[in-house]
């Protein structure tokens, strides 16, 4: 689950990282009431989304007058701002955070991941703040700094040394960064985050490190322990197919091909997008309905897969295991009875009752494209992706 940057910027003020003064305003006159409590020339106006690129795409407006605020409030709030991560809809913004606008001499990049091929957190940090580390990791990688953290032991103050002498500090900024990189590891652990970061970590003329901004990823699975980290989510910022799909416990993810995919299990469903891909067509989103799937959880993944507007062909593609495939089978005829599906539908199964499953889809009446192999399958989606029959 992700948050706002003014949401984040509020969990590290509660942790001890210091931020600049700033207030969020959701109207153009609350914008420039807040730009007048700021007080102080410039400031800087940003949009709120789940989203980074904003400044590149006109979401970060610095101004010289408080006045100023409600102009640029007039510009943003309301609309879809698009950026390199949003893809082309955009996110819409509802809020902006109104912030004095530091100066600074320097400005860092720290952040904390978990690298699940290790199986741990790893801490990440450049002297190349401000810019997007995906660039500074592939164009220079020797300025990325890692380091892997044990989970039985926890961040060491050796690590937290060795970085802040790696970025060239001394004296007083170096308990200051400690300070920092300690406090983003607590609240990666206590708040059972996926993803914390400060870019930039800017160091002012006041000799004071700043988090400018702010971006904090929180793993789902271990949200119900955190019931103040639920109640941040903005259902306005994630597709709505994948807010549906939550509602029945269904792991979708919206993609940009042509081909709906349902599968049941993981491991199966990147099997079946590779093969998608072989034959030369795109994913249109990854659909697993589960082990445990219920004939109502396959009905309503069916009807959320379709309601993609760019999903040309279904492919339904399940081993039958604890979800049966005469289960599969009954949800499947239940909900193409109930829902005008216009694109044509290949299922492939096996597994559990799988005779039975094939049975029923048989005896459906309707046009459903059976297939008995996953070879089958693939090329009866090419075909039916040409025009074919």
């Amino acid at each position: 689950m992700k948050i706002y940057e003014y949401q984040a910027k509020r969990l590290f003020q509660a942790y001890g990282i210091s931020i600049p003064r700033g207030a969020i305003a959701n109207s153009p006159q609350e914008a420039v009431k807040a730009a007048k409590a700021i007080s102080v020339d410039p400031l800087v106006v940003k949009a709120q989304i789940h989203a980074g690129g904003r400044g590149k795409a006109g979401g970060i407006r610095i101004i010289d007058k408080p006045e100023y605020a409600g102009e640029v409030a007039s510009l943003l709030l309301g609309r879809r701002l698009v950026t390199p991560q949003t893809g082309p809809e955009g996110r819409p913004v509802n809020t902006l955070l109104i912030e004095e606008a530091l100066k600074r001499e320097k400005e860092f990049y720290i952040g904390l991941t978990i690298d699940r091929a290790r199986a741990r957190a790893v801490l990440l940090a450049s002297a190349e703040g401000g810019m997007d580390i995906e660039k500074v990791a592939h164009e220079a990688p020797g300025k990325l700094l890692s380091d892997w953290i044990d989970p039985g032991v926890g961040l060491r103050p050796f690590q937290v040394s060795r970085l802040c002498y790696a970025l060239g500090l001394d004296g007083q900024l170096i308990k200051q960064m400690a300070a920092i990189v300690t406090s983003m590891y607590r609240l990666l652990m206590e708040k059972d985050c996926s993803h914390v970061e400060i870019n930039p970590l800017a160091l002012t003329e006041g000799g004071k490190l700043v988090a400018l901004d702010a971006k904090i990823n929180f793993d789902d699975n271990a949200l119900f322990r955190h019931p103040d980290v639920s109640a941040l989510r903005d259902p306005s910022q994630e597709d709505p197919l994948e807010v549906e799909a939550s509602r029945y416990n269904l792991n979708y993810i919206k993609l940009r091909g042509n081909v709906g995919c349902m599968v049941n299990g993981a491991g199966l469903a990147m099997a079946t997008m590779d093969l998608i891909k072989l034959i030369g067509a795109e994913p249109a989103n990854f659909l697993d309905v589960g082990g445990g799937a219920t004939r109502e959880m396959v009905r309503e993944g069916l009807r959320i897969l379709i309601s993609d507007r760019d999903v040309k062909v279904v492919f339904i593609n399940i081993f039958g295991g604890i979800l049966r495939c005469d289960t599969l089978a009954k949800g499947v005829t239940e909900a193409a009875r109930e829902l005008d599906i216009k694109a044509p539908v290949v299922i492939r199964l096996e597994g559990t009752n799988v005779e039975i499953g094939r049975q029923i889809l048989e005896q459906s009446g309707l046009a459903f494209s059976p297939a008995s192999s996953m070879k089958e399958a693939a090329e009866k989606v090419a075909t039916l992706l040409k025009g074919g029959r």
